[in-house]
C-alpha cells in the first residue's frame, strides 16, 4: 500500500493515513473486500505507533469503509452507493467552500469564480 506521510503542514500522521486510504476506497483502487495491511505491518510500513495505525482504523471503520474482524484483519466495506454519493459531495463542498473564500480575499467575483469552475468542469 503507497502511502506517504510527511511531517510537515501540520496534519497528523493518523489524518494522513486515513486520508489516503479514504482516497483509494472512494477512487476504486481499492475495492469491496481487499484486505488491508494489519495495523503492525501498516505501523512497520510507515515507521509509526500501532497506536497511530489502530486510531486511522478505527476512524475509517467508523465511517463505514472498512470493516474489521478480530483473527481475520481489516477489509474494505461493501460500497454504499449514497454513503460513497454524501463522503464525495461534503469534499467537493469543503473544496469549493476553500476557493470561494480565496476569490473573495482576492476580489474573484461570483461569475468569474463559476467560469473557472465550468472550465474545470
Amino acid at each position: 500500500m503507497n502511502i506517504v506521510i510527511t511531517n510537515s503542514g501540520g496534519v497528523p500522521i493518523y489524518e494522513q493515513i486515513v486520508s489516503q486510504i479514504k482516497g483509494m476506497i472512494l477512487g476504486g483502487t481499492l475495492k469491496e473486500g481487499d484486505p488491508l495491511p494489519s495495523m503492525r505491518a501498516l505501523a512497520q510500513d510507515l515507521r509509526v505507533s500501532v497506536i497511530t495505525t489502530k486510531r486511522a482504523y478505527e476512524s475509517l471503520e467508523a465511517e463505514g469503509l472498512i470493516e474489521s474482524f478480530t483473527g481475520r484483519g481489516s477489509f474494505v466495506a461493501a460500497a454504499d452507493p449514497e454513503m460513497l454519493r454524501e463522503q464525495n459531495l461534503r469534499e467537493i463542498e469543503q473544496h469549493l467552500s476553500q476557493a470561494a473564500e480565496i476569490a473573495k480575499r482576492s476580489g474573484v467575483s461570483k461569475e468569474e469564480l463559476t467560469e473557472i469552475l465550468e472550465i474545470f468542469f
